[in-house]
């Protein structure tokens, strides 16, 4: 295989990748000084400069998290540490000459807050630069080390500062802003897309005054809802996480510094649990408003027009729920839990939601009323408020292989990462097409990448794409066959508004 070696040179040093497949790949480029020690919840610090070459071939740590999340192949699993705060770059090794800077696409990944990692192999992005882009991803601090909002428990002696994950990334954007050039990129034309928390982290950053100018456009895939909390539903969850750590009041903060990684994760997942058994109001990690980083509910700045008016593009997937019957079974997707979510529910909101589902409590109306609930009523939220102060498109994906709706997934939860990164045209890709759907597979993942990488040029992802309004709800569907359809389940989204306006 012909591989050879890359530099170019940054700010803080030089970093060498390599170049294989037509890409130059530079891997776990430190974009912070590593949050250890005294800085351990503390905002992201520059990173230090090096002497000589700094050696970017392989990926280092993921954020600490469950080890079984970190396995990038069958019996290999990725190193964890605290110090995560690296991003890797992805480049074409032969751009056209003519084409100047390229536009900067920078992933967010997903994982609930709690974990993932940008060296899982799916979100490799040579395929997304080898077609015109500079291609970014980023590592941030996950769990109870950056996801879980601890700064109420802030002393003189030992400060916290508030949404630290949401700081790391603003400090990658600063560093694409700083570096990309060297690498070919636009550092003016810059674009943060992510999928599910990463969808999510990329919705809120458009209500995170630090981050204003770092992006010119944002893609948010599948943003769950319920992962935001106000200051003192917070409050109460770092009192709770210092409980489960053994500690009280004055000797919390000591608790927090000198706490095993391993032993901050195991205490996190018993808190996620006591959470939800107490019906808190909001899961237990990601971003807290009513704070310094964050001062204002995002779906509020973006009604009130105070978030950052750049064009979005933001959708959600047919089956959204599916995924959640077999994994991760923090959804309600069974009548027992759903029950359970309308207990206390206004009735006539509560008889419009299961109306909208007419053959509830059929499980498959319980997944799909599940998945609306997470996922649905967040992009509609969001589409609603966004989409009265600047461009906006919103998908559906519903394409799904043989294959996937054989193992009832269909067009579950984060399949359309499969068409975003080309996977239909790797090794994996071919199991799930199984020979039958192998050109469909690759028309919708065309289909799609031109899209994403149009939109990442110049704001507009297609001409035959309307923008999203209040008054027509433009939704593309993106599928074997392509169609336009306006404001498709009105009535599901209406209820979820009811909902939304009775819980507030």
């Amino acid at each position: 295989m012909h591989e050879h070696t890359v530099q170019v040179k940054t700010a803080a040093g030089t970093v060498e990748g390599f170049t294989r497949d037509g890409v130059h790949r530079w891997r776990s480029i430190p974009y912070a000084s590593p949050p250890v020690g005294r800085l351990r919840y503390r905002a992201p610090q520059p990173v230090q400069p090096w002497p000589g070459v700094r050696y970017c071939h392989g990926f280092g740590h993921c954020a600490p998290q469950q080890r079984m999340y970190t396995m990038l192949a069958p019996g290999r699993y990725q190193p964890m540490s605290e110090d995560c705060l690296t991003l890797n770059v992805v480049a074409p090794a032969e751009p056209e000459a003519a084409q100047g800077p390229l536009p900067v696409m920078v992933f967010i990944h997903g994982g609930g807050y709690m974990l993932g990692s940008s060296a899982t192999p799916i979100y490799d992005g040579a395929s997304l630069a080898r077609k015109g882009c500079v291609y970014v991803s980023v590592n941030y601090r996950l769990g109870a080390l950056g996801c879980l909002e601890l700064s109420s428990l802030s002393t003189a002696d030992v400060p916290i500062d508030d949404n630290l994950f949401l700081r790391d990334l603003v400090m990658a954007l600063r560093w694409v802003h700083d570096n990309i050039a060297a690498f070919g990129g636009d550092p003016d034309n810059v674009t943060i897309f992510g999928e599910s928390a990463g969808g999510h982290a990329v919705a809120t950053l458009l209500a995170v005054p630090e981050a204003e100018g770092l992006f010119s456009q944002a893609i948010s895939q599948s943003p769950p809802g319920g992962m935001l909390r106000a200051a003192e539903i917070a409050e109460e969850y770092a009192r709770r996480f210092a409980g489960q750590l053994g500690a009280t009041g004055s000797d919390a903060t000591q608790a927090l510094m000198t706490a095993r990684p391993a032993d901050l994760v195991n205490a996190l997942e018993r808190l996620i649990v006591e959470g939800q058994r107490d019906m808190l109001g909001a899961f237990a990690i990601g971003p807290t408003f009513g704070t310094e980083f964050l001062p204002v509910d995002p779906v509020r700045a973006m009604h009130t027009g105070a978030a950052h008016q750049v064009p979005l593009i933001i959708g959600t997937n047919a089956d959204e729920g599916r995924l959640f019957t077999r994994f991760l079974k923090m959804l309600p997707t069974t009548e027992r839990t759903i029950e359970k979510l309308l207990t206390g529910t206004d009735p006539a909101v509560r008889e419009r939601i299961t109306a909208a589902y007419p053959d509830y409590p059929h499980p498959r109306a319980c997944v799909r009323l599940g998945g609306d609930f997470i996922f649905g009523s967040s992009m509609w939220h969001i589409a609603s408020a966004h989409s009265k102060h600047a461009p906006l498109y919103v998908y559906r994906f519903d394409y799904a292989t043989r294959a996937l709706h054989w193992s009832g997934f269909g067009a579950t939860h984060a399949t359309e990462l499969f068409a975003v990164f080309d996977v239909y045209r790797s090794r994996f890709g071919r199991l799930l097409t199984a020979g039958v759907d192998t050109r469909s597979a690759h028309k919708v993942s065309d289909d799609v990448q031109s899209r994403w990488l149009g939109f990442a040029e110049n704001g507009v992802p297609g001409a035959d794409w309307p923008q999203y309004t209040g008054d027509e709800r433009a939704v593309l569907v993106l599928d074997r066959r392509r169609q336009i359809v306006y404001d498709p389940h009105a009535e599901r989204r209406l209820a979820w508004e009811a909902f939304a306006l009775g819980v507030r």
